[in-house]
């Protein structure tokens, strides 16, 4: 996550363990990294402030930042605003990268069927029997809408059922990785100076300073 975050992230003061010295000498400032930007409630919900957005193949949260704002070291706002804390899991693989992981991960079983779901089933009158995506077993089965001495299922000439694979799996949750919510440009100082604010300390029995406190 780029610096220009990390700049406004408050400092925390702690004691040297390593020391039995009790001077100021002795206590290490670090950037506290308990605290992290959110986005308010009310924003988050909100149509104004924000628009859904499809992460390209290939991309970055820099690229995406350069992309919008034209400053890819705002990749932290896009981070936040798309409420992502771990960019390894939560950020979709590009196609090469996500092969690879799927290669590392199953090896030989790659196209081994890992679950069987539904196909939409209509009957005469357009009228919708069974919707497709529902995960059942291989040997799940129901009568024909129209024809109710004959059964559908796997085997069927247009089967009920279809196996979805373990590299068709990982590429579907991949693909929902995809699509995000983003700041509108037009609102992106007014976030700025809101997640300055956020960050900032309120007084307490370990306050400071608004960038400092110091753990006891």
């Amino acid at each position: 996550m780029s610096r220009h975050y990390f700049k406004n992230v408050p400092n925390l003061r702690y004691k040297n363990n390593l020391s039995s010295n009790n001077s100021s000498a002795n206590f290490l400032t670090v950037k506290n990294l308990f605290l992290r930007a959110k986005l308010r409630d009310d924003v988050s919900k909100s149509i104004t402030f924000l628009q859904s957005y499809t992460i390209e193949e290939g991309a970055r949260p820099d690229t995406v930042a350069e992309d919008l704002y034209g400053d890819p070291s705002l990749d932290w706002i896009v981070l936040t605003v798309a409420n992502i804390t771990n960019v390894r899991n939560e950020w979709p693989m590009s196609n090469r990268v996500l092969y690879k992981y799927c290669e590392e991960k199953y090896g030989n079983d790659l196209n081994a069927t890992q679950f069987y779901e539904t196909r939409e089933v209509k009957n005469g009158d357009g009228k919708l029997i069974l919707p497709a995506g529902l995960i059942v077993d291989r040997d799940f089965t129901i009568r024909d809408p129209d024809t109710h001495n004959v059964t559908l299922s796997v085997d069927s000439p247009n089967p009920l059922v279809i196996g979805i694979n373990n590299y068709l799996s990982e590429t579907r949750e991949n693909e929902k990785k995809r699509n995000i919510k983003i700041m509108r440009e037009e609102y992106l100082t007014t976030f700025l100076l809101d997640m300055r604010d956020t960050l900032k300390y309120t007084k307490s029995s370990q306050y400071q300073s608004p960038d400092l406190k110091i753990a006891k």
